[in-house]
């Protein structure tokens, strides 16, 4: 084999999986048809669940020193402020990270082709994906560069290679949906306004909408939003032409003093047919796209990566049965296709262009959603949602309860609780997920002592966690609503895979051997 997996696409989504199998030793490639990174970007919202995961790629403070914290979301109706949403307030007890750090693509791309040279790899450029061919035990992938092709073997390949992927185009997959009518504008702009500064901006109007994001330096701001339809079939439109119906919405004070930047773009609402045929796999934009609301795409293209990476490396390293594999499908799509029904529905509400919509939109729904953004609870659900910190896998097979615990308490599937525990009895309280290791699974036992990790079926897959008896330990198991006794046994990517009261080794030994369907390496 050439390599184990070949990585066709050198977006976020691409980077994000080259890094995560560099980090566990599997050998890979990553190609891409263009000449260098992208310089221009239109993603730029990174949620806190995609932060969790760059800390521990050991990317996170990078990201922070580019970005632009974003502490929380202002809704503007017909220039009128309706509501405000403190996403510090509302994910404080969720994450490290309750805010969305407003950091372009570009950026992304930047940090996470950086982290590639610690594991030896480099981005292929200028290399295409003309040609594969499936066998029982191998993809022949044939490469065109400079016009010369050549062919290679890989074990598997992973198309994060956009919207029009070849990987999928090749495979026969199809990829139902269909554009939106409206065409997007994205400016990056030096403004002056009613925009409360440090915070997202949303702006409702009768025929649209438009949104600000905070970015680094003084008074910049990303500006999106929808051409108004007297420009959306004109190919000279700039800039200036828009302002008009900014001002008329946003306001008389709204004053733009520069524009580095300006362009325009439609967006599609697609889902490929299937994630996965035979060898290769879809991720991210190459398996589906959707509309810009809630700053949602490029997080959830990074979190496909996330969940597949260390199946595979488990697959290529001999520790686990490529059934295995299926379960990123599994897993994946219905996240997909769920985030795709949502934001279309939200979209197409908030762009309808009838004079009904209109109202619903600027008084109905306005005043709806500010009434909600008061209450607590509400903020802190509208916290999990958009920050990804609350997608679960509850339906998955490799989500198991051995003994049912309480409703209120974290289930088989979900993304574990972020908690500060003594690990040690005389010890500080530490940030826990500070010391789980992501390359292994993690078992953390409450109330009960721990086994020899000999005796869990995972050899050296696995760090055990024993939590001590200690107030400040009840207190924070009592706030995450954990029963003791209780254990959780946590996939690599943090989700429960196995959890209950009582722990007792030979059920972790069943759960391996039954979701790995090979004993691990050193078990």
């Amino acid at each position: 084999m050439d390599a184990d997996v070949l990585i066709v696409g050198a977006g976020p989504t691409g980077l994000m999986l080259a890094n995560q199998l560099g980090r566990r030793g599997v050998r890979a490639r990553i190609i891409d048809r263009h000449a260098g990174p992208a310089l221009q970007t239109r993603a730029l919202g990174v949620q806190a669940r995609t932060l969790e995961i760059y800390a521990h790629l050991g990317v996170a403070a990078r990201a922070l020193e580019l970005g632009k914290q974003g502490n929380g979301a202002n809704l503007w109706a017909e220039g009128r402020h309706m509501a405000h949403v403190p996403l510090g307030a509302a994910g404080r007890d969720i994450t490290p990270y309750p805010y969305i750090l407003i950091l372009g693509q570009d950026d992304n791309e930047k940090i996470m082709g950086e982290r590639l040279r610690d594991w030896n790899l480099a981005v292929e450029w200028n290399t295409e994906l003309v040609g594969l061919a499936q066998a029982s035990d191998r993809v022949t992938a044939t490469l065109k560069r400079d016009g010369t092709t050549r062919e290679i073997a890989v074990a598997w390949v992973a198309g994060c290679d956009g919207a029009r992927s070849p990987v999928r185009e090749l495979n026969g997959i199809t990829f139902p949906g269909a554009p939106y009518e409206h065409v997007f504008f994205v400016a990056d702009t030096e403004a002056t306004g009613s925009m409360v500064a440090d915070e997202v901006n949303v702006y409702l109007w009768r025929s649209g909408f438009h949104l600000f994001f905070p970015m680094r330096g003084k008074d910049h701001w990303r500006l999106v939003g929808i051409l108004p339809p007297g420009l959306r079939h004109r190919d000279d439109t700039g800039f200036d032409d828009v302002i008009p119906s900014l001002r008329s919405e946003a306001g008389a004070g709204l004053a733009f003093k520069a524009c580095s930047w300006f362009s325009t773009y439609r967006i599609h609402h697609r889902s490929a047919a299937r994630f996965r045929e035979r060898r290769c796999f879809l991720l991210g934009d190459a398996a589906h796209i959707h509309s810009p609301v809630g700053a949602q795409g490029m997080n959830t293209g990074l979190q496909d990566a996330y969940n597949l990476a260390w199946k595979l490396a488990l697959v290529v390293q001999g520790r686990a049965d490529a059934a295995l594999l299926d379960t990123y499908e599994d897993e994946r799509m219905p996240v997909a296709r769920r985030l795709l029904n949502t934001t279309d529905r939200g979209f197409r509400l908030v762009v309808a262009d009838n004079w009904l919509a209109g109202l619903l939109r600027t008084q109905v729904l306005a005043r709806i959603m500010a009434f909600a953004m008061r209450r607590e609870r509400i903020q802190r659900f509208a916290f999990r949602v958009i920050s990804q910190t609350g997608i679960h896998y509850r339906d998955s097979r490799l989500s198991l309860s051995a003994a049912r615990l309480p409703d209120c308490a974290p289930q088989a599937g979900d993304r574990f609780p972020w908690l500060h525990l003594k690990l040690q009895a005389n010890g500080a309280a530490e940030d826990l997920f500070g010391k789980l290791d992501d390359t292994k699974f993690n078992l953390i036992a409450i109330g009960q002592p721990a086994p020899p990790a000999d005796a869990c079926g995972l050899g050296d897959m696995l760090r055990i966690h024993a939590i001590p008896d200690d107030s400040i330990n009840d207190s924070e198991l009592a706030r995450a609503r954990i029963p003791g006794p209780s254990y959780f046994l946590l996939r690599p990517d943090g989700h429960i895979g196995l959890c209950g009261a009582d722990l007792e080794p030979g059920a972790i030994k069943r759960y391996i051997s039954t979701n790995l369907g090979c004993a691990p390496a050193g078990a």
